[in-house]
């Protein structure tokens, strides 16, 4: 009993390792090599001195010993976490894995590591019997570990999450060694042993180690759900591990924040002209961004999500806003399970946004896959796949077109910014279909339902081949397909990025509540880390805007605008800071930029009047009033503002 358990509790270590680091490093295949290399490690030296040890001090109370320490070392783990993070948080994502999972879970598996050995000296009575000895401890303590990694992976972790299944593990092992390690014997070690675990589990109640990073741990994620503002609006951020999933507004479903899902938006303008009750499949829900965007832009349509892990589901439910009577329809299994069971030419478009930079689920990769999708499709039907990769040294994005292209006539690939000639990790659409797709077939639909021309723009076909025939194209297939392999670089490359977009997401969180020097120090990071990332120069101006330091504010919006020339809030803000600096006609200048960007912005047409209005520009200010009107902005505030604005100068009129 002693070696099966404290062998299952090895094992449920080694499980529980990779959901500890996923929300630092994420899940991959190098933090899942390091934590089964760095487990397998520990066990081995554990074994070597176990057995020294056996030999030298052959009794129960040795043993006692052993588990209370093992039940030390496994309960350190809580609250060494968020240190030993913090420790290596300057090292790239190799070393920082391997750093971090040996410092925290190298010691705790050598000391289970020990167990087995001492319970074979103890039972080895007679050196006739000593390989039916061995073999018997070594099979039960195998057992012990397959035990573990079952009840752990099904159970244990959507059950209790992570953290209790630690405290778990320790409070298994000290029982083991107050059962039957004869403790009474070696009172001073014992009594210091016992005296270390209780203030280890005394402070991680204290410290809240024993509190979950997560909103909700499933048997697929770690689920995080935190507050931000993004644009001047209150949105909940999804986290899925590592990464930063989705923005969504409980109060408007319609705003999309990520490039490719207004990409998205534009294809639905399309399809929709044709036939307003069309049909949608997703593969991959996430934060429900984009069915709940069509749910409200298209009632009439009919949408489907194949989202693997319900309860991702259900925190968009209780969450991200997915309303109880939602028709959209979900079904909880992989997509390769669902797609066979789907009718065959049903739908007008299938939405693949199920990878990510870090994993990338191989089985949708391939040509058999790409195959199912194409029969879903009707003869009108897009096949649209959100990649993130580097265009130009990345290697799978080549091969994964490739793949498409032995399956559908037409593949393009789409962005929402003309440039073909950046190497920068990026989010790319790749649209598949069986009839061509250009920016001159979008924009008349987009123009009827928006009013603005589509922001996809799509690679020029010439630019497409020479980019294709760059590198040798590979096949994916179900045979063969090494995602991890050609995922490798991209992976390695774009840490700092990820970690810039924690410190980001941590830096918004902190915003929405109100700690606004904290904040700008998450800002700060995130731009030492990722000099290019637009959104955090834009939010730490944002928050120098709101503190009164105008200059500072000016200075990051500039420096946003430079990196992104689009970026209309930049502007809108940048105007906003001009006016605070006593510069007003600079600010309508900003203004006046934001709305040829974007001529249907209610808001900046009213924030214009205001300008203009203390600029002593009446007839333009009574002019954009009459416009921020007719967009939607509700007028009595607005015109009330006016009035008193230029009331001085209409005298008794009105």
């Amino acid at each position: 009993m002693i070696v099966f358990l404290a062998s299952a509790c090895g094992l449920i270590i080694e499980i529980v390792a990779g959901r500890l680091l996923a929300p630092r490093v994420g899940v991959s295949l190098y933090s899942w090599t390091t934590v089964i290399g760095v487990v397998l490690a520990g066990i081995s030296v554990g074994n070597y001195l176990g057995g020294r040890v056996a030999d030298r001090f052959p009794s129960p109370t040795t043993l006692g010993l052993i588990l209370l320490a093992g039940a030390v070392s496994s309960l350190s783990v809580l609250p060494l976490v968020g240190v030993v993070s913090y420790v290596f948080d300057g090292l790239s994502v190799l070393p920082r894995i391997v750093c971090m999972t040996t410092s925290l879970f190298f010691l705790p598996s050598l000391i289970v590591g020990m167990v087995t050995p001492v319970v074979i000296k103890l039972r080895l009575r007679d050196l006739a019997r000593t390989g039916n000895v061995v073999g018997t401890v070594y099979a039960i303590s195998t057992a012990g570990g397959i035990f573990g990694t079952f009840i752990t992976g099904f159970v244990l972790i959507q059950w209790m999450g992570t953290r209790q299944i630690v405290l778990l593990v320790a409070l298994v092992l000290a029982l083991l060694a107050m059962a039957f390690g004869r403790l009474w014997r070696a009172k001073a070690p014992a009594f210091v042993s016992m005296v270390l675990l209780a203030l280890l589990g005394a402070f991680s109640a204290y410290s809240g180690a024993l509190a979950s990073e997560c909103t909700r741990e499933s048997n697929y994620y770690c689920i995080r759900v935190s507050d931000a503002m993004v644009d001047g609006h209150k949105v909940k951020i999804l986290g899925l591990d590592y990464l930063l999933h989705s923005y969504n507004s409980l109060e408007d479903p319609k705003l999309l924040v990520y490039g490719y899902e207004k990409i998205l938006s534009d294809i639905t303008s399309y399809i929709a002209q044709g036939d307003p009750e069309f049909r949608v499949l997703f593969i991959g829900g996430g934060g429900y961004t984009m069915p709940r965007y069509l749910e409200a832009v298209y009632p009439d349509s009919t949408l489907e999500v194949i989202e693997i892990d319900p309860e991702v589901t259900r925190v968009a439910f209780e969450h991200l806003g997915l309303r109880p009577d939602t028709s959209i329809l979900t079904y909880n299994e992989d997509a390769r399970m669902v797609v066979q069971k789907l009718p065959a030419g049903w739908y007008d478009l299938v939405v693949g946004d199920a990878f990510h930079d870090v994993a990338v689920p191989y089985q949708l990769t391939t040509r058999e896959f790409d195959e199912q999708v194409r029969a879903l499709l009707n003869d009108r039907g897009f096949y649209f796949s959100n990649v993130v990769d580097r265009l130009h040294s990345g290697r799978f994005l080549r091969a994964y077109v490739n793949t498409l292209q032995q399956v559908f006539p037409y593949v393009r690939i789409v962005s929402d910014e003309a440039r073909w000639d950046s190497d920068e990790q990026k989010p790319y659409v790749v649209v598949a279909s069986v009839r061509p797709l250009s920016r001159e077939v979008l924009a008349p639909a987009t123009l009827q339902s928006s009013g603005n021309p589509p922001v996809s723009h799509f690679m020029p076909e010439e630019v497409f081949n020479s980019w294709l025939r760059s590198q040798g194209s590979i096949l994916l297939t179900d045979d063969y397909a090494p995602v991890e392999n050609l995922m490798a670089s991209t992976f390695l490359q774009s840490d700092n990025k990820r970690r810039a977009q924690r410190h980001y997401a941590a830096g918004m969180a902190l915003e929405s509540q109100g700690r606004s020097s904290a904040a700008v120090e998450e800002y700060n990071e995130a731009i030492q880390l990722t000099p290019e990332l637009v959104p955090a120069y834009y939010a730490r101006g944002a928050v120098y805007t709101s503190l009164g330091q105008f200059r500072r504010a000016i200075e990051d919006f500039n420096q946003a605008i430079r990196l992104d020339p689009q970026n209309i809030a930049a502007y809108q803000m940048r105007g906003t800071a001009y006016v605070g600096l006593g510069q007003p006609r600079r600010g309508v200048e900003d203004l006046d930029v934001a709305l040829r960007l974007d001529p249907r912005a209610g808001q900046t047409y009213a924030q214009r009047a205001l300008l203009s209005a203390s600029l002593e520009e009446d007839a333009r200010a009574w002019d954009d009033f009459s416009e921020a009107v007719r967009l939607g902005v509700e007028p009595t505030a607005l015109r009330g503002q006016l009035e008193q604005l230029t009331k001085p100068r209409l005298g008794n009129q009105n």
